[in-house]
């Protein structure tokens, strides 16, 4: 199999491209990538705290690869980091990174052509799906998330710290996109067949930055 690195957030879409790309067996995933904010130790744009991403890498039994930026970083930077990391896994003789998106053309292009110019590709095993089939298929297999983050511009404070259950998707207005792929929302999933065993998490405080997104701190269970 090739190996492959697959970019991750900690959200249900990641998680079910992990899911799609064990079943179909083509691709060994060396390491999930995933981007932290230096001095808050957080997910970028998730808000997730890195010590649920090690449990979460923990539990799915793979190494965790953190590109590190600085807050509020601009492209630049962004960028820089980023090929600066990758550029050690192709002397691994890794090639592609693979990505949960389902159907914003302008971020799937912009992912091929940054890692084009590293001899890199993209790889986009959910492309094109309904976004209500993934969310049934997250639902019966089992899996749990709780939202991290909502855009306050698509969506009301009480959607955030939500688990995702059948009734949640039922409330989202019509505007919404089920998957959050225009993100509308963000998760957190700690719970489901690919994890050895579940996250612990506790639901903290919520707080709007920006004047815009709303954020559920979420903290491990250490009881």
């Amino acid at each position: 199999m090739k190996k492959a690195l697959l970019s991750w957030s900690g959200g249900k879409d990641c998680l079910l491209a992990l899911e799609r790309i064990r079943q179909q067996g083509t691709y060994d995933v060396v390491s999930l990538l995933t981007t932290v904010t230096e001095d808050v130790d957080r997910i970028s744009m998730h808000g997730v705290r890195q010590s649920l991403l090690e449990a979460q890498a923990q539990s799915l039994q793979l190494p965790v690869t953190t590109v590190r930026i600085p807050p509020a970083a601009n492209n630049d930077t962004y960028e820089q980091r980023m090929r600066e990391t990758l550029e050690h896994f192709c002397d691994d003789g890794v090639d592609t990174v693979i990505f949960g998106d389902v159907f914003l053309t302008d971020v799937r292009e912009y992912r091929e052509r940054q890692l084009a110019q590293m001899g890199m590709r993209a790889h986009f095993p959910l492309w094109g799906e309904a976004t209500d089939r993934l969310v049934q298929s997250f639902l019966a297999e089992g899996y749990k998330a709780t939202t991290v983050c909502v855009d306050a511009e698509a969506l009301p404070k009480r959607f955030v710290g939500r688990d995702l259950t059948p009734s949640f998707f039922k409330e989202l207005p019509d505007t919404c996109d089920l998957c959050g792929e225009n993100g509308e929302y963000h998760t957190f999933v700690y719970d489901g067949p690919a994890f050895r065993s579940p996250i612990p998490i506790v639901k903290g405080d919520i707080v709007l930055r920006e004047k815009r997104f709303y954020y559920c701190d979420l903290l491990l269970d250490r009881q």
